[in-house]
C-alpha cells in the first residue's frame, strides 16, 4: 500500500487496483470530500462483519437481503477511543431462529475484529532516498 499526501488534508491510499480517498471533515479544516480515515477504520468493521452475514446466509441458503445491521460505539472522553463496539444484528421475521445464535459467532469470525482484538504493534521508520 502507497500512501500519498494530496494537498490540504487530503490523502490517498493506492492499494491493489484502488484508490482509497480520504479527507478531514469541515469543521477540522478538511473539504469533507471523502471520508476521513477514522470513518473507514469504522466501517471496515461493519462491512466486515457484513460479508461474514453473507457467507453464513449464502451456505445454507437462507435468504439475507432483508438483514440490517447497525453498529454503535461507547467512546472514552479521556484518552480519546472507542472503548466498546456493539453490532445489532436486524433480521427479518422468517430468519430461522436455529441459526441465530450461529450468526453471531460467524460474525466474530470476522477478521478485522480479530486483528484488532490481536493487538497488532506499529513499526515506524523514516527512510530517505
Amino acid at each position: 500500500m502507497i500512501i500519498t499526501l494530496q494537498g490540504g488534508l487530503k490523502v490517498d491510499a493506492e492499494y491493489k487496483s484502488f484508490t482509497i480517498k480520504t479527507d478531514q471533515p469541515k469543521h477540522q479544516d478538511g473539504k469533507a470530500s471523502a471520508p476521513a480515515p477514522f470513518d473507514l477504520f469504522l466501517a471496515s468493521i461493519g462491512t466486515c462483519a457484513g460479508i461474514y452475514i453473507v457467507f453464513f446466509c449464502k451456505e445454507r441458503k437462507i435468504p439475507y437481503e432483508n438483514i440490517r445491521m447497525v453498529m454503535r460505539t461507547e467512546r472514552n472522553i479521556d484518552p480519546k477511543t472507542i472503548d466498546r463496539f456493539i453490532l445489532d444484528i436486524q433480521l427479518p421475521t422468517d430468519f430461522p431462529d436455529n441459526y441465530r445464535n450461529a450468526l453471531i459467532r460467524a460474525v466474530n469470525l470476522c477478521s478485522v475484529k480479530k486483528t484488532i482484538e490481536a493487538k497488532p504493534k506499529f513499526v515506524i521508520t523514516t527512510l530517505k532516498p
